[in-house]
């Protein structure tokens, strides 16, 4: 039983930090029906941007306050990979928006593989490891094996609950929200209505940028390295977790994160490691199977 308890915290952090890149998924998707398969590249190129600056507040300027560092840590990546992603969907995808539908997607592949290897030529093809930070451990139980639950544990968990329910409220009580959700269900007749849509379409690019940040900076917190190579398999996974939430979304999202990140750490633990990836997504094709829409999707109704 402590065992099992340990591997659903475990489950429920990584969990965490795949909701977190899958709503950027679904956002992106819900509005403009495009998988930006960039995204899971954002996220790595975000928890560099994050490194760096940590590095430069410590090494360099030698701030010694640790909450500050990490709260100018957290604004300065969130800020610059909007920046990245605002590029992003400005030069590569808004040209191509009225184009086959094919074309955005390949354009997608196409920028993963840039920043993949521009983040490679940068920074070096080895990881990159963080400074070690205090992280006090809780022993929950007392027993044989002790269950714990670390500060950067809890961190990662309260920041995922607080920033779904910010932007939840964004999306439903704001006129951003309603901007957004009126361009995901007709885009031409919010034109027509005095949207902005590109401005629209811009700024959810750079809040799915801003929340693959957090993501980034919770993933180089918990892991303690970096690599180029960081972006795809966790892109991928976030990517499944968004379908199998219910893409478009955003608790579907960080449900769908939660069940990959539980389902990947309890299959590491109790069968082997080689086939985590594979679980997951059988678990996906099975879920798709009997529920196309996802979880919490609503079914697609086609437009006439």
């Amino acid at each position: 039983m402590d065992s099992f308890l340990q591997q659903l915290i475990n489950g429920l952090t990584l969990g965490s930090i795949y909701g977190l890149i899958a709503i950027g998924y679904t956002m992106v998707f819900g509005i403009i029906g495009m998988v930006n398969f960039a995204h899971g590249d954002v996220f790595m190129l975000s928890a560099f941007i994050a490194l760096i600056i940590f590095m430069i507040l410590t090494q360099i300027l030698h701030l010694g306050s640790l909450p500050l560092a990490f709260v100018v840590v957290m604004v300065g990546a969130m800020a610059l990979t909007g920046l990245w992603n605002w590029a992003i969907e400005r030069l590569a995808y808004r040209p191509l928006r009225g184009s086959f539908r094919l074309a955005p997607l390949i354009s997608a592949i196409g920028m993963s593989i840039f920043l993949s290897n521009f983040v490679q030529v940068v920074q070096g093809p080895r990881n990159k490891p963080a400074p070690q930070l205090p992280n006090h451990v809780f022993n929950l139980t007392g027993g044989t094996y002790d269950v714990t639950l670390s500060i950067r544990q809890i961190l990662i968990m309260v920041m995922t609950i607080v920033l779904l329910v910010a932007f939840w409220y964004l999306v439903q009580h704001t006129s951003l929200g309603r901007a957004q959700r009126a361009c995901e269900q007709d885009r031409k007749m919010a034109a027509l209505l005095g949207i902005d849509v590109d401005a629209t379409i811009s700024i959810t690019f750079v809040i799915g940028a801003a929340l693959a940040a957090v993501a980034g900076v919770m993933f180089v917190i918990y892991y303690g390295v970096v690599n180029f190579a960081d972006g795809f398999v966790p892109g991928v996974k976030a990517f499944t977790a968004a379908v199998l939430g219910g893409i478009g979304s955003l608790p579907g999202a960080v449900l769908g994160g939660l069940l990959i990140g539980l389902i990947e750490v309890f299959w590491s633990s109790y069968f082997t490691t080689d086939y985590k990836d594979v679980a997951a997504f059988m678990i996906l094709a099975i879920t798709l199977i009997f529920m196309p829409s996802g979880i919490l999707g609503r079914p697609e109704v086609e437009k006439v």
